[in-house]
């Protein structure tokens, strides 16, 4: 998820554990925690395909949060010890705020692993990278404990960050109830249309759940759709796109890793004499998020795989956002292209 976000939920969590403890000072802590996670965006593995697919990796491990947690607890302890604040509820805010970092990642399509240093991606897709509905109650439970102005008041308050975390949770699973039932609207027409279904993706468009985005891969095609939950009728037009192929005997390392970070959901393209590929998971159809040049042409018109692959400059319709909304609505003659 976006950093508003997790340090929404950062500092709601901590607001939920404190209680009438909670102050301005819990809420930033809680903040803090819940992006340092995002720290590693810092790194630099060499090239923009490796930024893409380390991140999210050591630092949202499952495997080593917890040992963070504790060294980061003790070192608190230590240095502001407290009767309330003993080692054992910070503990609990700091293991709760970070492992909940790489958990709500997980949800979203970007693979986040979980299992660092062993290998594997894993998302459950079924919210969207930046989701208001998700965010406002966390935004709003923390202003609500800024603005109490006496113990009994922060006490009551903290009870809204409690129900806040409530309310997201339930939007998470909201999410996966719908994830589920568009998916099984999904199989249905792929068996009626005779389209393949070794290969298929179901994620939700920007910033809702009621929209999905079906992605059905094939051998030098995909096929792209759209399906809301405002739908009259259960039909879901699949747009044929080519896929291409990567031209070339020999596939360099990055390539191989981004295969298995987008579980070779990959298109290729040539485009003024460079060699595009493209992660067709994130963003839409023809505003894709992830696009790399990995070669060029000579003057002899030969292809060059570059050392370093570069991010291509993919160009944002925000004029799509309307056609978005209107296909979210249920109007089926919007095409999966938003155009």
């Amino acid at each position: 998820m976006d950093s508003i976000t997790q340090a929404a939920l950062g500092a709601t969590i901590a607001g939920a554990i404190a209680g009438k403890q909670c102050n301005g000072k819990v809420l930033l802590m809680g903040a803090l925690l819940g992006t340092l996670p995002d720290l590693d965006v810092i790194l630099d593995y060499g090239d923009a395909v490796s930024n893409t697919i380390k991140h999210r990796g050591f630092t949202h491990s499952l495997l080593l949060l917890p040992f963070l947690s504790l060294m980061l607890a003790w070192g608190f302890h230590r240095l502001r010890p407290s009767t309330f604040w003993t080692f054992k509820r910070v503990l609990l805010v700091t293991f709760s705020v970070l492992i909940t970092h790489p958990l709500l990642d997980a949800m979203t399509t970007y693979g986040t692993q979980l299992l660092w240093p062993f290998h594997g991606y894993f998302e459950l897709r079924n919210i969207f990278i930046i989701d208001p509905l998700y965010t406002v109650p966390l935004l709003i439970a923390p202003l609500i404990v800024l603005l109490a102005r006496t113990t009994i008041a922060r006490q009551r308050a903290a009870y809204w960050c409690q129900g806040a975390l409530v309310l997201s949770t339930l939007y998470l699973v909201w999410g996966y109830a719908a994830q589920q039932y568009i998916t099984q609207r999904v199989e249905q027409n792929l068996r009626a249309q005779a389209l393949p279904h070794q290969q298929v993706l179901v994620m939700p468009t920007p910033f809702n759940t009621v929209l999905w985005r079906v992605i059905v891969m094939d051998k030098d095609q995909y096929w792209e759709g759209l399906a809301s939950l405002f739908d009259q009728e259960a039909n879901i037009d699949f747009l044929p796109i080519p896929r291409g192929e990567w031209p070339l005997k020999n596939q360099p390392k990055t390539l191989s890793g981004l295969k298995a970070f987008s579980h070779d959901f990959l298109s290729y393209r040539e485009e003024d004499n460079q060699l595009i590929v493209s992660d067709l998971r994130l963003g839409m159809a023809n505003n894709l998020s992830f696009e790399f040049i990995f070669a060029e042409r000579d003057k002899e018109g030969n292809w060059q795989v570059l050392p370093r692959p570069k991010r291509y400059p993919s160009q944002r319709d925000l004029g799509s956002l309307d056609r978005l909304w209107l296909r979210l609505k249920g109007d089926d003659s919007i095409s999966p292209l938003l155009n």
